[in-house]
């Protein structure tokens, strides 16, 4: 096969996983580093589990986060497989077994197999099918068909054959013993076929050069290459990925971890954070970078870089990205960045965030004609670098929009054992501080770097520490004992409005 093309192939029976995200992630890189092409392939065959809401909440979290399908890359729903709806191409080739007595019907009963599994386990030992059908009479066979009765399509193990080897491109070479496998299940019935049977045969029509996938699929690699060879059919390259684990190393679970994308993004990690985190899931490159692009990803990515050991999902790594991610962006992007995660429908689904942003009055129009959009960056600037997730900016704001007058906090948080301050202190610093502001002439330009200047001048003539007029500032001017600078708030709140919340400190202090 010369052309690269993988396959995405989710099955709509859950909400977007966050490893499903991963394997598509390295399927995209791949193909895109190839200059491949990628097939979206819904394996819907579980009549009982697949619903339309999973499928819609897939495709949708796969375009999110920025990985398109398609010869050329769109998004459109007729480039979508459905295997659904191929049904009389996996009919043609099961009944083409049967006639060649590969495969064949087992009447075996529920209750006759799980005797079978039990009395095994009493004896220490691995169930395998006792071929009970395997050779039965054809007469037989055809009687019961007949009649109607309950039966599955088993797969007639070559018994010529011992063992099967492959070459992981993650792995390297692999050997399953055959005594290991028994007469698998193909299909429930004739229109019923069962996964492993199915993907050999879209595997081979869809011209599949690689299937990249997680390492809890190796099992069922055996069964596929040897469907591969019963065909006739050119045999993919095989790419295990390894398991997404929980920091105690279990496998990921809802039990431990959100698993659902639209969970993280509801959470406030940005799409291009979020593919970051999970390109490094299993992958690096030679070098100590982790801050990646898509773009730098799909330049770098190979499977030989991909580890064989379990991925821990480390959620302090996700923020730890995530913050970088912001620090990045102007605050014009942030701002946008910041209303588009306030308005969206993951948010709005979710039932941990309710966001008011009226509390921000109107912000339509340009920021030009908009006092209330200016305020707000200026407000953002101050939070941006200080996040991890967007989920918290509308909380960190609060400090902006609480009323002056009424500011209420502990002032117990006056106290600093490096500053060597406290709530019996502070009320000294603050009236030395409202001193300073008061004095200002009206000319004075109110910005953080010319009241820095007023500020350690003053401090040094009256022979005080920085720290000890400036963090009980901070603490007045912010309600909180975590915020950003002294000055930077001075500069945002303007004169008028610091001085009525260094006057609510000393009223607190009194």
């Amino acid at each position: 096969m010369n052309e690269i093309i993988v396959r995405y192939p989710p099955s709509p029976t859950g909400f977007f996983h966050i490893g499903t995200a991963r394997t598509v992630l390295y399927n995209f890189l791949f193909a895109k580093n190839n200059k491949g092409k990628a097939i979206m392939r819904m394996e819907d065959t579980d009549k009982n589990r697949s619903e339309k809401q999973y499928e819609d909440n897939i495709l949708s979290g796969i375009k999110k986060l920025g990985m398109a399908w398609g010869t050329d890359w769109a998004c459109s729903e007729d480039e979508i497989e459905y295997q659904s709806k191929r049904t009389e191409i996996y009919t043609k080739y099961i009944k083409q077994l049967l006639a060649e007595d590969k495969a064949y019907y087992c009447f075996s009963t529920p209750e006759e197999l799980n005797e079978l599994r039990e009395k095994a386990q009493k004896e220490k030992k691995a169930f395998r099918y006792p071929e009970t059908w395997r050779n039965a009479d054809k007469k037989l066979v055809q009687e019961k068909l007949d009649a109607g009765e309950r039966s599955v399509i088993r797969y007639k193990l070559p018994k010529n054959i011992s063992e099967i080897t492959f070459t992981d491109a993650v792995r390297g070479e692999v050997t399953i013993n055959l005594a290991e496998l028994d007469d698998f299940v193909i299909a429930k019935n004739l229109t019923t076929p069962l996964y492993n049977f199915c993907v050999v045969i879209d595997d081979n029509d869809m011209n599949i050069s690689h299937v990249i996938r997680g390492e809890d699929h190796i099992s069922n690699t055996p069964k596929q290459i040897l469907l591969f060879k019963e065909f006739g059919f050119e045999i993919p390259t095989f790419a295990h990925l390894p398991l997404i684990l929980n920091a105690d190393k279990s496998k990921l679970s809802k039990r431990k971890n959100k698993v659902s994308v639209d969970d993280y993004l509801a959470d406030g990690f940005l799409p291009e954070a979020l593919i970051n985190f999970l390109a490094l899931l299993g992958w690096n490159t030679s070098d100590e970078q982790e801050i990646f692009t898509l773009e730098e990803l799909i330049e770098k990515f190979s499977l030989n870089r991909v580890h064989k050991a379990g991925a821990i999902f480390d959620i302090e790594k996700l923020k730890w990205i995530n913050q970088e991610w912001i620090k990045k962006m102007d605050i014009s992007m942030f701002y946008s960045k910041v209303l588009e995660y306030w308005n969206s429908e993951d948010v709005k689904k979710s039932e941990k965030y309710n966001f008011d942003i009226s509390k921000f009055g109107d912000l339509s129009g340009c920021e030009e004609n908009n006092k209330n959009i200016k305020f707000l960056k200026e407000a953002l600037s101050l939070v941006k670098d200080r996040t991890k997730q967007l989920s918290e900016v509308f909380e960190n704001l609060e400090l902006f929009y609480t009323d002056d007058k009424n500011l209420q906090y502990s002032t117990d948080i006056y106290f600093h054992k490096k500053m060597k301050t406290s709530s019996e202190t502070a009320g000294e610093s603050l009236e030395f501080a409202k001193k300073i502001i008061e004095n200002l002439e009206d000319s004075f330009e109110f910005t953080a770097e010319n009241l820095k200047n007023i500020f350690i001048e003053k401090i040094k003539e009256a022979g005080f520490k920085n720290g000890y007029i400036l963090y009980p500032l901070r603490v007045a001017l912010s309600g909180s004992e975590f915020s950003p600078g002294t000055l930077e708030l001075l500069e945002i709140f303007g004169k008028e409005r610091s001085l009525i919340r260094i006057k609510r400190g000393v009223e607190l202090v009194a």
